[in-house]
């Protein structure tokens, strides 16, 4: 802080706090989970050294080169590439070059080569779709869990939330209006700045799977009126604390079971991916969908788009095996 452009006599009162609020603000830059994730991989970057007698920080090219090597014995490609992202990270908020990068000829290599032998693709969820979703809503049973096991369900799937939106939501982020639902999300993983995005639920044409009628009847039947709008609940009714994202998982996997489905395909996630892939096969417009899900880049969505047109499109089809 030496090179701050005042006296450092005349404002040494205000260096102390000046100092804490910027460190405040550099490490909340990154989302918590991100900042957890980085944390992890450089401490096992850091043991990694260790044990091999090589320096971490700063750490050479060929050493980060090695390091991959070693990771790719047992992780996916995406999981190197967040260790070399922790990395580069550690690196860049000391003011030094990434070591991590593929810019360097030995990483280049050795990065290629990971990829052409493991390959990039990553596993993908299965997607609940409007006849899953409609199965399960058949299966809940009375009571208030199945009261907002349908509400977490109805809307995650009609929103196209992700996991960690859906339990972010506060009571204060939904309005109810004629046309249907309006929810604030204040912060998603591709708003990190926190602008906020309205997302609008329309009634269904099915009350027993309309996401507006089933958020009213859970906020009735568990009379919340102020803070988090998904709770945890005990075997006994009882409603606590705001409801996890890993209990979101757990609640999807358990209804996709109790209508047969394969349950290790599916996650909190399945519902996001159900809402984009029915919509693609129900005709709705790329654009349509990016505004429903907030994605900012086409290329997911796409992604999607393909798998719902494997057959509606399937040149094999047409002909006549």
């Amino acid at each position: 802080m030496s090179a701050l452009p005042v006296p450092i006599n005349r404002t040494a009162g205000m260096i102390g706090p000046a100092v804490d609020r910027a460190r405040a603000y550099a490490e909340n830059s990154k989302a918590p989970a991100t900042r957890r994730a980085y944390m992890g991989d450089w401490t096992r970057f850091e043991d990694w050294c260790a044990a091999a007698g090589l320096a971490s920080f700063p750490a050479a090219p060929e050493t980060v080169a090695l390091y991959i090597a070693a990771l790719a014995e047992k992780h996916r490609p995406a999981t190197i590439s967040r260790a070399m992202a922790a990395i580069a990270a550690r690196h860049r908020a000391a003011g030094l070059d990434s070591p991590a990068s593929i810019r360097h000829g030995a990483i280049a290599a050795v990065w290629q080569g990971i990829k052409r032998t493991h390959g990039t693709a990553q596993e993908q969820k299965a997607p609940v779709l409007v006849e899953n979703l409609r199965a399960m809503c058949r299966t809940l049973r009375p009571g208030v869990i199945g009261i907002r096991d349908r509400a977490l369900l109805l809307v995650g799937f009609a929103g196209a939330f992700r996991r960690s939106e859906l339990v972010a939501l506060d009571f204060e982020d939904v309005q109810f209006t004629g046309d249907g639902l309006v929810i604030l999300l204040r912060r998603s993983k591709t708003d990190q700045e926190g602008e906020g995005r309205r997302v609008g639920l329309p009634y269904g044409s099915n009350p027993e799977t309309c996401p507006v009628r089933a958020l009213r009847a859970w906020i009735e039947a568990s009379a919340i009126d102020a803070g988090p709008l998904f709770r945890s609940i005990t075997r006994h009714g009882k409603i606590q604390g705001r409801l996890s994202g890993y209990a979101v998982a757990v609640i999807v996997k358990r209804h996709a079971e109790a209508v047969g489905l394969e349950v290790d395909r599916f996650s909190g996630h399945s519902l996001r991916a159900g809402l984009v892939t029915s919509a693609a096969i129900a005709g709705a417009s790329e654009r349509a969908i990016m505004a429903q899900t907030g994605h900012r880049s086409s290329a997911m969505v796409r992604r999607y788009v393909r798998d719902a047109n494997l057959f509606r499109e399937n040149a094999a089809a047409r002909v006549g095996l």
